[in-house]
């Protein structure tokens, strides 16, 4: 059985890999810049945007520390990320990718339920 993806505050209605980025935008919009994916294996794809970086994660279980996508030697940081819970992060510019490529990684974790082979990411088990 293949892995299934929904949207966690979009009801039931699963989302593909060939519908995942227009969801994502649609979100970001309208303003609502934090989406969680669940998977019918019980794994959770998190999405964070500023609107320009992406704070990336996934995790296994409810309560995994999970691993995130990273830009290697990145400076600084950037500001805006508003959680669903109106709290607004702040997230060092290494600890994020950019908006074309968040949106690249998703969708290969949609389509063949790992990172891409060319993706940089930790472990923060």
């Amino acid at each position: 059985m293949s892995e299934s993806w929904v949207i966690d505050d979009d009801g039931s209605v699963p989302v593909s890999a060939g519908t995942v980025l227009e969801a994502l935008r649609t979100r970001i919009d309208s303003g609502r810049l934090e989406t969680r994916l669940s998977s019918s294996s019980g794994r959770s794809l998190v999405f964070v945007t500023n609107t320009e970086r992406v704070m990336v994660m996934l995790l296994e279980e409810e309560g995994d520390p999970g691993e995130h996508a990273v830009t290697p030697g990145a400076h600084g940081s950037s500001d805006g990320f508003v959680l669903s819970n109106g709290q607004l992060d702040v997230y060092a510019d290494e600890d994020t990718v950019p908006l074309g490529e968040a949106f690249r990684l998703v969708e290969e974790i949609l389509r063949t339920g790992s990172w891409p082979a060319d993706a940089h990411w930790v472990v923060d088990r």
